[in-house]
């Protein structure tokens, strides 16, 4: 994709994970093959979450696969996935552990939030992918557009509360309001090179009506307490005992 077709903040995400991928697969890539299915940075189950529910057979689209952990898992339950990606390092990644797993599927280099395939799928999906790293008043027309009617969406993301409480210079998540939360969109990240985002809850459920969705799920994650992640340290762990640091929406897309 070529640079000028990107706006500001997806251009710094692409960079900033093409740089940061073959570290990242290095740290995380262990932790995020144990269990394939899995939600978020304590790798919570989905076969405990039941988030997607049954995806044999089914058309899925993940959203910021990163190296298609993720996908490659729906594969060998029986889904027909897609990945999409806008680091193409993230994408070889994903390539060589598809060919480890003898699995193959499409992917895509592209941005989630436009020049995105057909519609014509049964879910949209991601866990901490397109809709931590892409303007949400872009992503969620975009997943309604690819979503056939009744079609699921499903994302898990850090919640706002853990974005009000670690403030950008803090290397800890503290116990203590420091964001505003009215609008809330793209996150201070501490002047780092990437852009995420996020949205105060009630914004989320107005975007997602805006664009025929019908919220079903806030599944709010909370890890065990002998959860161990290569992500955070047990201090953020027992933070996320006491409050959610992630969760997931469900939505509905209603018939056209």
């Amino acid at each position: 994709m070529d640079r000028e077709l990107l706006r500001e903040h997806e251009a710094r995400n692409r960079d900033f994970w093409n740089g940061q991928s073959d570290e990242y697969q290095q740290e995380h890539g262990a932790q995020l093959a144990v269990r394939g299915a899995a939600w978020g940075i304590w790798q919570i189950p989905e076969d405990e979450v039941q988030a997607l529910g049954s995806v044999t057979g089914r058309d899925v689209i993940e959203l910021g696969c990163g190296a298609a952990q993720w996908s490659i898992a729906l594969a060998r339950r029986g889904a027909r996935p897609v990945g999409v990606d806008l680091s193409e390092t993230q994408l070889a990644h994903a390539r060589r552990l598809m060919t480890e797993a003898g699995v193959e599927f499409p992917l895509i280099h592209a941005s989630a939030e436009a020049i995105l395939p057909d519609a014509g799928f049964d879910v949209a999906f991601c866990d901490h992918g397109a809709f931590t790293f892409a303007d949400p008043y872009r992503t969620v027309p975009e997943a309604a557009r690819l979503l056939r009617g009744g079609g699921l969406l499903a994302f898990n993301m850090t919640t706002p509360l853990v974005e009000l409480c670690w403030p950008p210079e803090a290397d800890e998540v503290t116990e203590r309001l420091s964001i505003d939360y009215f609008g809330l969109h793209e996150v201070p990240t501490g002047g780092t090179d990437h852009v995420e985002f996020n949205l105060p809850y009630g914004e989320w459920i107005r975007l997602f009506r805006s664009n025929g969705f019908a919220v079903e799920d806030l599944i709010e994650l909370r890890p065990p307490p002998d959860a161990v992640s290569s992500y955070r340290t047990p201090v953020a762990r027992d933070w996320a005992r006491r409050w959610p640091m992630e969760h997931i929406w469900k939505a509905r897309r209603l018939p056209r």
